[in-house]
């Protein structure tokens, strides 16, 4: 019998701690270990035993989970996720978590619509299984139990290829579980007259603004999330905002972005696939598609219909990646032309497109 991944549930709110326990305990590959008020107890639980997963408040009396977070992982490092509420000063505290070493975020569950609560439930119990595949305990995942969407319910597929009525390169960027860092580092890297960027990182709705704000301060480019209708211009790197699905579409020599509601595709909203199926359409050659860390297989179909549109295509190393999940798929599906670290893929850029 395969070993339960073990969680430890820290938040203040007793509502919240028992929704998320129902939650996870739903999984058969998870197990609830404890849960815990505030950091003090948690760490009391962590002295008895040492879970596999933390899922995390950020806003909890006595001790924030940002500086009880920085003592776990100076002392004891334990993957942690991240369960925020939506404010806007919540997002950013939460993006200073990841930096500080916490694997993934989440939004906090409500109440809502069977569906909405199946999404979330989806969500939650793949973050804590992305987050325990982080670690140095591998956990082979259970079976899934609901529908798997593939890019065709946003955008069908056609044999056809794209036409080239412009030379203007377009990046496309997939990335998941740790992509937030890997984000930061490459995009900071880039000149500004870097080609397009469209960038699909998995993260909650909300999240994404403040995280393209966080990367406009720091990058010579300018970042911003995405809005329906947005030029993709060279300097300009554009994130698929949270909860939506974002494809590259082109008029003439202009690219733009088209964002869009739907279902969850392999799981996700946005979705790599989606983005990269649209990019193979729409740029074909003149399209760099760039796979990051993640789990699971989001963009690997994706990135081969940019490989066979003649795009150039490039995925994360294994030993660069938190978790060497996406990357490795689309590596096996033959739609990957280049494999390399992450500190050389923004070299790579620089020297071919820039």
């Amino acid at each position: 019998m395969e070993k339960k991944i073990r969680v430890l549930i820290v938040d203040d709110s007793a509502l919240v701690r028992q929704t998320l326990a129902e939650i996870l305990s739903s999984d058969p590959g998870i197990e609830v270990m404890a849960s815990a008020g505030d950091p003090f107890i948690a760490a009391e639980k962590i002295r008895e035993e040492v879970p596999d997963v933390i899922t995390l408040d950020i806003e909890m009396p006595r001790m924030d989970g940002v500086t009880f977070l920085k003592k776990i992982m100076t002392q004891h490092p334990i993957p942690v996720v991240v369960c925020s509420s939506l404010t806007g000063d919540g997002t950013k505290t939460a993006l200073k978590a990841v930096e500080y070493g916490a694997v993934e975020i989440i939004t906090k569950p409500k109440l809502g619509t069977k569906e909405f609560l199946e999404e979330s439930r989806m969500l939650i119990t793949d973050a804590v299984k992305a987050a325990a595949k982080a670690s140095p305990k591998k956990v082979r995942l259970s079976a899934e139990v609901v529908p798997k969407y593939s890019a065709d319910v946003m955008l069908a597929k056609r044999n056809s290829h794209a036409m080239a009525e412009t030379t203007e390169q377009i990046l496309a960027v997939g990335a998941s579980t740790g992509g937030t860092e890997a984000l930061r580092e490459f995009l900071e890297a880039l000149p500004e007259n870097s080609p397009g960027i469209v960038i699909v990182q998995h993260m909650p709705e909300h999240f994404t603004r403040s995280f393209a704000e966080r990367l406009n301060d720091l990058c010579r480019i300018n970042v911003k999330e995405a809005e329906d209708g947005d030029s993709v211009l060279r300097g300009l790197a554009l994130i698929a905002p949270g909860n939506k699905h974002m494809l590259l579409k082109r008029s003439g020599a202009r690219y733009f972005v088209e964002v869009r509601d739907g279902p969850l595709v392999n799981r996700h909203r946005p979705s790599v696939d989606v983005l990269f199926r649209s990019s193979a359409r729409y740029a074909g050659r003149n399209a760099v598609g760039i796979i990051m860390t993640g789990m699971g297989d989001d963009g690997a179909k994706g990135m081969k219909e940019m490989h066979d549109e003649g795009a150039y295509t490039i995925a994360q190393d294994e030993e660069s990646c938190v978790v060497f999940g996406m990357p490795k798929e689309a590596i096996k599906l033959g739609g990957v032309d280049s494999v390399m670290p992450l500190d050389r893929i923004s070299g790579e850029i620089i020297r071919k497109y820039c």
